[in-house]
């Protein structure tokens, strides 16, 4: 069996204004993530780990914020078309561990909810996504609340 592993990395600033979308899911917050696209940093890092993995470059080379038809995308559909890339060049996803990283709000009663989302897209079980989530103790642009990040490996296996 071939197989590969990617990994993938997100940030953006936090801002008054904006929803806060991780991991597919509007969570209610006075500050959301500031991007072309809705700026779910969970889903592009996960993107961008699935695209490293099949040697298919980056999020940015498929869908480029200079691209009038990805403004105010939802991310699901950017992970639903990396999906599909991957599929059409052999490859299915055998697993995903991801990491936000953020002050507030808390992220750990929104986890099952993400994962609900996140596993019929990447078309595994439940079982094979799994996402955590951490503050980084009120250091840097993420411990004053001014970005968010979020980190992903996945595996995929050749079909």
């Amino acid at each position: 069996m071939k197989i590969r592993v990617g990994f993938g990395f997100d940030v953006h600033q936090l801002v008054a204004g904006r929803e806060l979308w991780l991991g597919g899911v509007k969570i209610d917050h006075e500050k959301g993530a500031d991007g072309h696209s809705d700026a779910d940093v969970l889903l592009h890092a996960i993107c961008d780990a699935l695209l490293g993995a099949a040697a298919l470059r980056d999020i940015g080379y498929h869908f480029p914020d200079t691209g009038a038809e990805f403004k105010n995308i939802d991310s699901k559909i950017l992970l639903k078309n990396v999906v599909a890339l991957l599929k059409q060049h052999g490859w299915r996803i055998g697993n995903i561990d991801a990491t936000l990283c953020l002050e507030r709000p808390k992220i750990n009663p929104h986890i099952p909810q993400m994962i609900d989302v996140l596993a019929p897209i990447l078309e595994v079980e439940k079982g094979e996504v799994s996402v955590k989530a951490t503050t980084n103790e009120k250091l840097g642009y993420v411990g004053t609340e001014n970005g968010v990040n979020a980190y992903a490996v996945a595996l995929i296996e050749k079909i």
